[in-house]
């Protein structure tokens, strides 16, 4: 309970700071048009993201996401603590969509009552691929079907998101199961 306390009031007082968004007095984060849930949910690999504090010594990233009958979505993030055959740690969540008409800005909650801003601002025509940011910009998860990604493809999700004002040289490889086609 401590650390779920300690973990509230990062969350409470992390927006206190300058963030990207702010320093680099950028426009407003664009999203996708529109996203269908349904073929959102299910499970999605973390091949790169920005490093964060929860994420400290994952490996094997995924994120799953399942319908709820209140129309919210259950979230399971998994990962392996520091190796592919360390421990599995688990965190469950739920989203919720914020805005109905695009279905791209949602929040998420893994501490009730706190919220953050998920906002899904690039996506694939077959939803092979998405990506994951927040307004500050100072999340960015990018994620896939698939434990690896065609380097291709990562260099012109890099550069949009450039164009977005992330700096994506912040990013770091999500060690996963298999070859690691995206790694530099």
């Amino acid at each position: 309970m401590k650390k779920a306390l300690a973990w509230a009031l990062v969350l409470l007082f992390s927006g206190c700071g300058t963030t990207t968004t702010e320093r680099l007095r950028l426009p407003t984060l664009r999203t996708v048009e529109h996203v269908d849930l349904q073929r959102y949910l299910g499970t999605w690999f973390d091949i790169a993201s920005f490093p964060q504090r929860f994420q400290r010594g994952c490996t094997a990233t995924t994120a799953t996401y399942a319908m709820r009958p209140d129309g919210q979505i259950d979230l399971l993030n998994r990962c392996r603590q520091g190796s592919l055959d360390g421990p599995q740690r688990e965190a469950h969540g739920r989203a919720r969509v914020v805005d109905r008409s695009s279905n791209a800005r949602l929040e998420v909650s893994f501490l009730w009552p706190f919220w953050g801003d998920y906002w899904v601002i690039d996506l694939g025509a077959n939803y092979e691929y998405a990506v994951v940011g927040h307004p500050s910009r100072d999340y960015l998860w990018i994620l896939s079907r698939t434990p690896a990604m065609d380097p291709e493809l990562l260099a012109s999700i890099e550069r949009r998101l450039e164009a977005q004002g992330y700096e994506t040289s912040r990013l770091l490889m999500t060690t996963q199961p298999g070859p690691q086609k995206g790694a530099p």
